[in-house]
């Protein structure tokens, strides 16, 4: 971290103000006051459907109950945060600024003007474009700007970039900027410490307080990785990099407050346990395999009962793979949450109603809850798979594929997921369900993600894997507009992009990754065609929730 060299007036100032008026395209409160929808949006404001997420709390103590509503009142202040830096003006005059109520819901879903889901499109008038780098950097720099000032935390997960009073970019950590948020957050964390009654679950509490307050996350990851019982969880903090489109390097706030199923923990167990022979299987040349995935990573199910910041803006995560700490990963491995609830909710209010309109009947039937939830737990499992750093001292993949690193990473998890599924299949470990089942399955997520938008990197990554699919003709659409997948062009067809992305990454080739993001990251008229069918038919884009604890009775 770059130390400050402002007069103490200057600090507080930058401190207090900087986060929020360092943007001087953005929208201004004289004409938040006539916020008014764009009129091609009046139509699209229902695009996600309202989920409860509920959960069975009756196995609690009533230390866990008061523990939980704790974690709930973190969990806001991220979402607070997030707001600053995915909008960075005073969001409440935003929204009051907006009169139609459905529109204001939309903003409150987006966390400001721009329509996550529709390539951060604006549908608020008067809006300007939304700054690749989001709030993270001063609105009027440049790449190479950012390049040539030599800053010593130029990559820096955990601070944001600004302009001193000069106008000379520097750097101020997270922990300076937000210090009165994050203060708050970690006494909150500290108390719901004292009433956890699973002393890892304790020390994980205690230690992310202190990172909150620090920037140094890798002692709380490594405690996380070491809570193996707790029947609750909570993921906090500055995490993924996707919101910084810019570079990818800068972590987002966000938060989920969780509740463990048990049993379905116990099915998923065994999993694990193949990763070190499934790595060494992967089809790609020993070169960029030769890391071997930690042994203590873990595999469980979820009720999630409180979403904040990032994992809730737009797109809801339905599962998790953490800590995104290579060290971390490479000595411990990672965990997988797996998010039951919201996965069910998606499946039935989005996938089935995909599957009846856009997939062959003869293949409808093999569009199953089991196969969508064992993809998308595979998705996650495969982060762990392949390589995390260049073999050539390029340094982590994450920093030499810069903005695309999150989106190939998420083209590979989807991909070697599949890979998995079949290698797991083959060895009599996965007994339920058949193979096309697993595909056709995946070939009708490729349209529920598709929908995401270009802003996302999994929009970004199901973009280019079903173009590459269509090269290789792993499907066929027949006259009717109806998709079928062939399994062995499929087969043949996950095993190559299999390569090439592991490829790419290992060799940190950004030029490899930004031609394939340009040439295959598009979505071609047929396709549009496609998906506006799935919006004449009122099939939901995602969901959102109602949540909090009025709903849990807290």
């Amino acid at each position: 971290m770059i130390q400050m060299k402002f007069s103490k007036v200057a600090v507080v100032v930058f401190a207090a103000v900087g986060l929020l008026s360092a943007c001087s395209d953005n929208i201004t409160p004289q004409q938040q006051k006539s916020a008014a929808l764009l009129p091609e949006y009046q139509n699209k404001l229902d695009i996600y459907k309202t989920v409860t997420l509920e959960a069975d709390l009756s196995h609690l103590s009533a230390n866990q109950k008061k523990m939980l509503s704790l974690l709930i009142d973190a969990s806001k202040i991220m979402d607070q945060l997030f707001w600053q830096q995915a909008y960075g003006q005073d969001k409440e005059a935003f929204l009051a600024g907006i009169e139609d109520e459905k529109a204001r819901r939309f903003a409150q879903i987006n966390y400001g003007p721009w329509d996550r889901l529709n390539g951060d499109k604006a549908f608020i008038a008067n809006t300007p474009e939304k700054a690749l780098g989001a709030q993270f950097y001063p609105q009027d720099v440049s790449k190479s700007e950012l390049e040539k000032a030599g800053l010593k935390d130029e990559k820096g997960l955990y601070s944001l970039v600004r302009r001193d009073d000069q106008g000379q970019l520097t750097t101020i950590s997270y922990s300076e900027a937000y210090a009165d948020e994050l203060n708050r957050a970690g006494a909150i964390l500290e108390e719901a410490a004292t009433l956890a009654e699973d002393k890892e679950f304790a020390n994980y509490l205690r230690m992310r307080a202190k990172a909150l307050r620090s920037d140094n996350y890798q002692a709380s990851d490594f405690a996380w990785m070491d809570m193996k019982n707790n029947p609750i969880d909570v993921v906090i903090g500055p995490i993924e990099t996707y919101e910084d489109q810019l570079y990818g390097y800068r972590a987002a706030f966000e938060s989920y407050v969780l509740i463990k199923d048990q049993s379905w923990s116990e099915k998923l167990a065994k999993f694990a346990s193949y990763l070190p022979a499934l790595q060494k299987g992967l089809p790609v040349s020993k070169k960029y395999k030769q890391e071997m995935p930690g042994s203590d990573a873990d595999l469980n199910a979820y009720d999630v009962i409180y979403y904040a910041g990032h994992s809730n803006a737009g797109g809801k995560t339905i599962a998790i793979n953490l800590p995104n700490d290579e060290q971390v990963q490479l000595e411990k491995g990672t965990r997988r949450l797996q998010l039951k609830n919201a996965m069910r909710a998606k499946f039935d209010a989005i996938m089935a109603p995909i599957a009846q309109t856009l997939i062959v009947p003869e293949q409808r039937n093999n569009v199953t809850f089991t196969a969508f939830f064992a993809n998308t737990m595979f998705h996650e499992v495969a982060h762990g798979l392949g390589i995390k750093n260049t073999i050539n001292d390029k340094g982590t993949v994450r920093q030499a594929l810069k903005e695309h690193a999150s989106a190939l990473e998420e083209g590979k998890a989807d991909i070697l997921g599949l890979y998995m599924v079949r290698q797991l299949l083959e060895k009599g470990a996965i007994t339920e369900g058949s193979l096309q089942d697993y595909y056709t399955t995946f070939m009708a997520g490729i349209f529920r993600s598709v929908r995401f938008g270009a802003s996302s990197a999994h929009g970004k990554a199901n973009m280019v894997r079903f173009n590459y699919f269509k090269e290789q003709g792993a499907f066929d659409r027949n006259e009717q507009g109806l998709y079928r997948v062939d399994m062995e062009k499929m087969t043949a067809a996950i095993d190559s992009l299999s390569e090439l992305i592991l490829t790419i990454q290992g060799d940190g080739d950004y030029q490899g990754v930004d031609a394939l993001v340009k040439e295959q990251g598009i979505i071609n008229s047929t396709l549009a065609g496609d998906l506006a069918r799935l919006e004449a038919a009122n099939i939901p884009v995602d969901i959102v929730f109602n949540q909090g604890k009025q709903v849990l009775g807290l």
